[in-house]
């Protein structure tokens, strides 16, 4: 991608993460987005073929974020930026704490289950390559895929958990509880 489009790209990311910070996803628009960008629709188009797939793109950025995050002390970014921890799990609760980019809206969305649906999968993913941290834990009678099952869903819930009761808890703690409970 050259820098043109990535410029682009983030316009549209920055005006996506701007409505959400006003209005429940199910309401906004493309052509909100793309007033919000200033740029054409056939320009949108180019890049995303929906509103959905532009919401999918943010939550893989997310993930591609904290992949490409993992191990490094440095500032890195995507359209996120921070400078990374050891644990991908605690950088994922500190990005949630900070509410980067709108993230908490789109979890707390009442037409959630879409951005749910992107980020579970790409938590799988994330817990895929993270097993090893939870090989101690896992009974030889589990399979695989109902061991990544149940990590993410722990995850989600104790997201959930955090979010409905303020976020009280620091990002460090979180992680801390999460791993208690596996």
């Amino acid at each position: 991608m050259d820098r043109r489009q990535r410029k682009t790209r983030e316009a549209i990311f920055k005006a996506f993460i701007s409505l959400l910070s006003k209005k429940d996803y199910k309401h906004i628009t493309v052509g909100e987005i793309i007033e919000c960008a200033d740029i054409g629709r056939a320009t949108f188009y180019s890049h995303f073929e929906t509103k959905d797939f532009l919401l999918k793109e943010l939550c893989e950025e997310l993930f591609c974020h904290i992949f490409d995050a993992k191990g490094k002390k440095n500032e890195h970014k995507h359209i996120f930026k921070c400078d990374a921890p050891d644990s991908v799990f605690l950088h994922l609760f500190q990005h949630l704490q900070k509410n980067d980019n709108n993230i908490l809206e789109l979890l707390a969305s009442k037409n959630n289950e879409l951005f749910l649906r992107y980020f579970k999968n790409n938590l799988v993913k994330l817990i895929e390559n993270q097993l090893p941290l939870f090989a101690s834990k896992k009974s030889d009678k589990l399979p695989d895929s109902y061991w990544i099952n149940h990590i993410t869903s722990t995850f989600v819930e104790t997201i959930w958990w955090w979010i409905n009761n303020g976020k009280k808890e620091s990002p460090e703690t979180m992680t801390e509880y999460f791993f208690t409970v596996l």
